[in-house]
């Protein structure tokens, strides 16, 4: 199914039954009642959020001190910051879908699932205009120097007076490659 379909359902189909949800436990509990219910679970998982995160962080920071890379428990993190925004959503349904997801053992059964079906991709990214010999390649546009004033004084300095050199530092052998 394309990842379109499935964010449009999401917004369709999550409010429908948050709506629905609320209709349902209003009519049993009261209207009273329901709000504080749901101000309620967004506390509690404010609460939470706060103790299993602070956990965690510990458990990464020793492993990152033993030397080895926290991946699980960053698996681990991400799923309790995305129960922490469920429990903050107001509705049942999102707060049911919170609270699971605060349980260890069902983060780790869906950590499982998730390592097996998600491709992880890498991507390299350019690091600039910088080559291996570290000379900075600038294009003409991209450079400008506020101390050409300045320098006037300084005898060894390049000098040129052609309008049409790229770099006061260029030869006129460099300009007609």
């Amino acid at each position: 199914m394309p990842l379109g379909l499935i964010i449009l359902a999401c917004f369709i189909l999550l409010p429908t039954i948050e709506i629905y949800l609320f209709i349902e436990v209003g009519s049993v509990i009261g209207a009273i009642p329901t709000i504080l219910l749901t101000v309620a679970s967004a506390a509690a998982g404010t609460y939470m959020l706060r103790q299993q995160g602070l956990s965690l962080l510990m458990r990464m920071r020793s492993e990152m001190d033993s030397g080895r890379v926290p991946s699980h428990e960053m698996m681990h993190g991400a799923m309790i910051v995305f129960a922490g925004l469920m429990l903050l959503i107001p509705g049942f349904f999102t707060d049911a879908i919170g609270l699971l997801l605060f349980i260890p053992p069902l983060r780790e059964v869906i950590g499982n699932y998730l390592a097996r079906h998600v491709k992880v991709q890498n991507l390299n990214v350019n690091p600039g205009y910088r080559r291996r010999d570290g000379t900075v390649d600038l294009n003409e546009d991209e450079w400008s120097s506020s101390r050409h004033a300045e320098q006037d004084d300084d005898p060894s300095r390049p000098r040129s007076n052609d309008p049409d050199q790229i770099s006061p530092w260029s030869t006129d052998d460099d300009k007609r490659r």
